[in-house]
């Protein structure tokens, strides 16, 4: 692994310069907290992360978890990592004081979240579904599960997972048949399969428990019917003896990447004395749910940013120290090579990668700003807030998954053959974060959340509300000379993006669903770039603030670098829009039109 694997000036600008984190500390929620305990926190997740983490990359990348003798056996570090998250109060540290966390925001959370992953992503995961987890208890279930799940969960000492997907279910919950059967003793009885549960079963914790959906006996067809279960792996006897729960691993998948992080597939009930615990109230088991998977969409989105940022500084020290031919214009052989940052197309691609993971922080830290408004305001402000998150969270989750899988490829060429080889990091890079666009809902799901249900839902509210926050960039962006050629394309692509939306809904309009929703991936595309091109120009605006206030030369450098990423971004990436907006609204139907047997031999 290369030694740099993130860059603390960067994720400190985003925060503080960029988004203005200080001021949460105005709320009452957060008013014990200060930048300095901010800085503390990120200083200490990067020195974890440095320290404990990175030097297990690849190691945990080789020597893969194993299921013997009925436990996933795993790295050594998963358990001091998972230790070290419980004493430390990572887990829990977006939590109320009196649920036994520390009430910091959720974007200093995820900015930590951010450098662990960075460091090791597939460490990174074992405590983030155990925050999410624990999460949806302390949200939404009795007392009684709180105090026996919830302290045991942030101490590092039981591991939290999300058991939704079932064999032939796949991610149409609707279609999901683990079955819960009541008693009269407190509990159901859970019968049932469940698939592809990250961390689902491992020897770095004492006890693994899932929130798991399954459908009582008698429920209502489809996803009114779905409810929300603690199920653990061990139950805890009367007398507080963990005993078998009925809950059995029977296999292990073999995967391409994330290897570090086992993800398995449970059977429940063999013996017929799998106990589940209701969560909530019956039937409402998937909207309970739904708090942990936009959470995770949006973990899912920070762990993609945390790679490709971790493989761009691979890709920038190589390019720096890697010795290759000479500038493209000098003729002389007898000259010493350069390295290979002095060629153009080297920077092209490096700068790509640049823009790529630094416009995808930003993007996910502003949702989590976002979310940290949203949870602690009211009315009408709560209401903006929850909206924009509702709306932003599909693209904050596909945006990075997509686009970080091409920025690790640019890195992996720029090492030539040695990005292939796995005496460098890029290539594990390159198979670890593949798995993003397809897990908590593939980018297609996303794409049919963002425009089947987000930008129509309250007649277009939320669209916009975001519409507006765009051009509280745009307006300040285009009294700067500098700036004003980027504002300028920015509010001509919010037309665009109107203009195309206004299309497609037509067709929803007229009852023509399908054509509606047929090309909602590419509208995601679209509304992503132009996402992803509206915090380039808060970047943008305040790396100009930066270089007015007079800054060191290392200092100017840095806004510099931070502009001429702008720069590319908008010459380079942007474009792309044009390309997209015809084909959306070019009203040919080929996917619609073309039929199964259209693709046989």
């Amino acid at each position: 692994m290369a030694e740099r694997f993130m860059s603390e000036r960067n994720l400190k600008f985003v925060l503080y310069e960029v988004l203005d984190l200080e001021s949460l500390t105005k709320l009452p929620y957060y008013q014990d907290h200060s930048r300095e305990i901010f800085d503390l926190t990120l200083d200490t997740a990067i020195r974890m992360g440095r320290d404990l983490l990175a030097p297990a990359f690849q190691e945990m990348d080789k020597q893969q978890p194993q299921l013997v003798n009925g436990e996933v056996k795993v790295h050594s570090l998963v358990r001091t990592f998972m230790k070290e998250s419980g004493e430390g109060g990572w887990i829990g540290a977006g939590f109320p004081y009196d649920a036994g966390g520390q009430q910091l925001p959720t974007t200093v959370a995820m900015a930590a979240g951010f450098v662990f992953g960075a460091a090791n992503f597939a460490a990174g995961a074992y405590p983030l579904l155990t925050t999410g987890a624990s999460h949806l208890i302390l949200s939404f279930g009795s007392d009684e599960l709180r105090e026996i799940y919830v302290p045991q969960m942030l101490s590092g000492k039981w591991q939290g997972t999300m058991a939704l997907t079932e064999p032939q279910a796949g991610s149409s919950l609707s279609d999901i048949t683990t079955r819960a059967e009541p008693t009269d003793e407190g509990y159901y009885k859970i019968f049932g399969q469940k698939i592809f549960i990250s961390a689902g079963d491992h020897s770095g914790v004492d006890n693994v428990i899932h929130l798991m959906l399954a459908k009582i006996k008698g429920a209502p067809l489809g996803v009114k019917g779905i409810s929300l279960f603690v199920v653990p792996k061990k139950r805890l006897d009367p007398d507080g003896t963990l005993v078998s729960n009925d809950v059995t691993t029977v296999g292990v998948y073999h995967k391409m990447g994330y290897k570090g992080c086992p993800i398995t597939q449970l059977s429940m009930g063999e013996n017929g004395d799998c106990r589940g615990y209701l969560v909530g109230e019956p039937h409402k088991g998937l909207s309970y749910m739904f708090q942990m998977m936009n959470e995770a969409r949006l973990g899912v989105g920070m762990q993609a940013t945390s790679i490709a940022a971790a493989a761009y500084y691979a890709s920038l020290e190589y390019a720096g120290e890697r010795p290759q031919g000479r500038k493209i214009a000098t003729k002389d052989p007898s000259l010493p090579q350069v390295p290979i940052i002095e060629h153009a197309d080297v920077r092209r691609m490096l700068l790509f990668q640049r823009a790529i993971t630094e416009g995808s922080l930003s993007l996910l830290l502003q949702c989590s700003l976002y979310a940290d408004l949203a949870a602690h305001s009211e009315g009408e402000e709560k209401e903006r807030y929850d909206l924009l998150l509702d709306l932003l969270t599909p693209v904050a989750k596909s945006y990075p998954s997509e686009m970080g899988i091409l920025s690790v490829s640019q890195g992996l060429q720029i090492l030539g053959g040695y990005g292939y080889c796995d005496e460098f990091p890029l290539e594990q890079y390159y198979r670890d974060i593949r798995i993003h666009p397809i897990h908590e809902g593939t980018t297609g799901i996303q794409a049919l959340d963002l425009l089947g249900r987000k930008v129509v839902m309250k007649n277009g509210a939320a669209a916009r509300l975001y519409f507006e926050e765009v051009y509280q960039a745009i307006t300040p962006a285009l009294q700067d000379p500098t700036l004003k050629p980027y504002a300028e394309k920015l509010q001509e692509a919010l037309g665009t993006l109107q203009a195309v939306t206004t299309h497609l809904v037509g067709f929803a309009l007229k009852g023509e669903v399908e054509l509606f929703l047929a090309d909602a991936t590419l509208y995601l595309e679209l509304f992503g770039i132009i996402a992803v091109a509206w915090q380039w120009l808060l970047q943008g605006l305040a790396a100009q603030e930066g270089l007015q206030a007079g800054p060191t030369e290392q200092e100017a450098l840095f806004y510099q670098g931070k502009l001429m990423t702008m720069r590319y971004f908008y010459h380079y990436e942007f474009p792309k829009i044009q390309g997209l907006a015809t084909r959306l609204t070019d009203g040919v139907a080929v996917t619609t039109e073309m039929n199964r047997e259209l693709f046989a031999d």
